[in-house]
């Protein structure tokens, strides 16, 4: 049975329908479920197969903390019912799973609002750091523009931009 904490940081893999059976849990009220699953790309600003694998550091405590808030502020803007995210941290390989956003609400457009805010959020503001090995070695990954743009149009300035 899947754990029904809000917040989760894990190296193991998760079941998208075994946390969504979780999530929804006999929910009458629920009539929309909206989810995002990220997976590791074997590509970034290189080629095809560029990347070989994906490591993933966070900071205890405090990423949990950082996704709680992002959540209580998706609760503040948007009709939803509930809301989780599980974020994969250690090394992982191409085509593996690594986030999963799921959000319930009565109707669809507050579930899609929602989803694609939280991620948004995440993206950013989340303190996780990525490490891309190549075949021309390792290196950390920077925070993109356009994520930070991808918040902006929630009215939301990103901490780290310029």
């Amino acid at each position: 049975m899947a754990d029904t904490a809000r917040v989760r940081i894990q190296t193991q893999d998760f079941d998208l329908g075994v946390e969504l059976a979780a999530l929804r849990a006999g929910d009458m009220r629920v009539g929309a479920v909206c989810t995002f699953v990220g997976t590791v790309r074997d590509r970034n600003a290189g080629g095809p197969g560029d990347i070989q694998s994906l490591e993933l550091e966070h900071y205890p405590g405090m990423t949990e903390r950082a996704i709680e808030a992002m959540i209580d502020a998706a609760h503040a803007r948007f009709d939803i019912l509930d809301a989780r995210v599980i974020h994969r941290i250690g090394l992982m390989q191409p085509l593996e799973q690594i986030v999963l956003v799921a959000v319930t609400s009565a109707h669809r457009g507050e579930s899609f609002q929602a989803c694609e805010f939280i991620m948004d959020y995440l993206k950013t503001q989340a303190p996780f750091w990525k490490k891309e090995q190549t075949a021309q070695g390792a290196h950390w990954v920077d925070a993109r523009v356009s994520d930070d743009a991808a918040l902006a149009r929630w009215g939301i300035r990103a901490e780290n931009a310029a």
